[in-house]
């Protein structure tokens, strides 16, 4: 083999290896999609629940998650920023599962005094 055909074929292999490494390090348009939509459930989340206590630590933990998707998708990593955002978006849903929970109980729990209220008033002699 000549010279030429040589550097012809190790130019070649080298650039092949270049689009070998640039495949595998490349982030797929589902998964860029998929943590944008974890991103904006998780701004919709953190509006509706404010400062309320119910899910704080679910929606923090969605949070950090989010934020590890998008730092994968920035260094390439498309299994990772997938999971991720997979993630991000089942911590918000328990964030809001968590907070509705909460806000049932508490109703539960006012409309429990008011009934005991009435039974006692109900009870008291005329």
């Amino acid at each position: 083999m000549n010279t030429l055909h040589r550097s012809l074929l190790s130019r070649f292999c080298v650039g092949a290896a270049t689009l070998l490494m640039l495949s595998a390090c490349s982030v797929s348009k589902a998964t860029k999609d998929a943590v944008a939509r974890a991103d904006t459930r998780f701004q919709e989340a953190q509006q509706t629940l404010g400062n309320s206590e119910g899910g704080a630590v679910e929606l923090q933990r969605a949070s950090n998650h989010l934020e590890q998707a998008k730092a994968a998708v920035k260094g390439g990593d498309d299994k990772p920023a997938q999971r991720h955002a997979q993630q991000a978006e089942l911590d918000v849903d328990l964030a809001l599962a968590k907070a509705q929970n909460a806000t049932v109980r508490k109703s539960a729990a006012e409309l429990q005094a008011s009934i005991d209220q009435l039974r006692q008033e109900t009870q008291r002699p005329r």
